[in-house]
């Protein structure tokens, strides 16, 4: 395979690898600077208005996907750069290691029924009041965003990588923070952050069901079984308040034989939602095997893309190779 049709793809594997080795930079993340910097500007921007939020969203997301699209052109010829830029951003961009961890001290803590801790540590995963929530719904509440988040914060960024890039990886990754920061439907950001929580959607419409498929295939290696995750994502996917959300998450309870959903308070205000799955509410083992199911999602997630990118640089390596010349030439 010639060395520019790998690179992206190399660079994609790169970040994964460093993102399981490393997980987040201690200090400057990235992802943590544009936050600030979106939440200052919020803070000024701010307006009781869907234009208004929908141009907030653009610029923030359009800055980073901009920047993306800047440093891709800068090393156009220079495929070594290339692979550097793809490997950091990937790094950046990617929380499957701080996802694993999370997933296994919650459950640490669910064990030693420390749940004080428990409930404090619960805004590490989402924005779930947990104020007096009991071992259960702890529980549900982190193997539910186990679910979302692999889809979230591994599938969907390694598959805009995949097919965008560097800009793909960074537009991404601004959306989802964007939706996770001003996409709620509190009375702040009902109609403020509409466009942001719209444009998440839209991002993830396609690697949430990716995600919900990957579930399914490699549920085995979990111990879980592959057609109760087919059966429980095709039936219950599309039974949550979520375009996406849902999809893995019902897909996760089919393949661990748990049942997820139920009453939760986000902000204030009260979500009911359908049962996901047929089997038992969801234990601190359960939750262990959930992050096992996750870590196996994301390397077959990143297969998945590798081989996208693999292919996607073949296909316009036909259209700018000696032939390409030719037909210039001639024409």
């Amino acid at each position: 395979m010639p060395l520019r049709q790998a690179v992206t793809a190399a660079g994609l594997i790169a970040g994964y690898a460093a993102d399981a080795c490393f997980g987040d930079p201690r200090r400057g993340h990235p992802v943590a600077a544009f936050g600030t910097a979106a939440g200052q500007l919020e803070r000024w921007w701010w307006a009781d208005s869907k234009p208004r939020g929908a141009a907030y969203a653009a610029v923030c997301a359009g800055s980073a996907a901009g920047l993306g699209i800047l440093a891709e052109r800068a090393a156009r010829n220079r495929p070594g750069v290339r692979f550097v830029l793809t490997a950091a951003a990937t790094w950046a961009v990617l929380g499957g290691r701080g996802l694993a961890a999370e997933g296994r001290e919650m459950a640490r803590l669910l064990e030693s029924g420390e749940l004080p801790a428990a409930r404090q540590r619960l805004s590490h995963l989402c924005a779930r009041d947990a104020t007096g929530l009991g071992p259960a719904e702890l529980t549900r509440a982190a193997t539910e965003s186990i679910a979302e988040n692999t889809s979230d914060a591994v599938v969907a960024p390694l598959l805009w990588g995949a097919v965008a890039g560097v800009p793909g990886l960074l537009g991404y990754r601004a959306v989802n923070t964007l939706d996770a920061m001003v996409g709620y439907r509190s009375p702040r950001h009902r109609n403020f952050g509409w466009f942001a929580a719209r444009t998440d959607d839209w991002a993830n419409l396609v690697p949430a069901r990716v995600g919900a498929v990957l579930t399914a295939v490699t549920a085995p290696l979990a111990g879980g079984h592959a057609r109760s995750a087919w059966r429980a994502w095709r039936r219950d996917g599309s039974a949550h308040p979520s375009p996406n959300a849902g999809q893995v998450e019902a897909a996760f309870a089919g393949a661990l034989d748990i049942r997820l959903g139920g009453t939760n308070t986000y902000h204030g205000e009260v979500e009911r939602r359908s049962t996901l799955g047929d089997g038992r509410p969801p234990g601190a083992s359960d939750l262990r095997r959930a992050v096992r199911l996750s870590r196996l999602v994301g390397a077959a997630a990143l297969a998945v893309a590798a081989g996208i990118a693999v292919t996607r640089s073949r296909s316009a390596g036909r259209f700018t190779g000696p032939a390409a010349a030719r037909i210039t030439v001639a024409g």
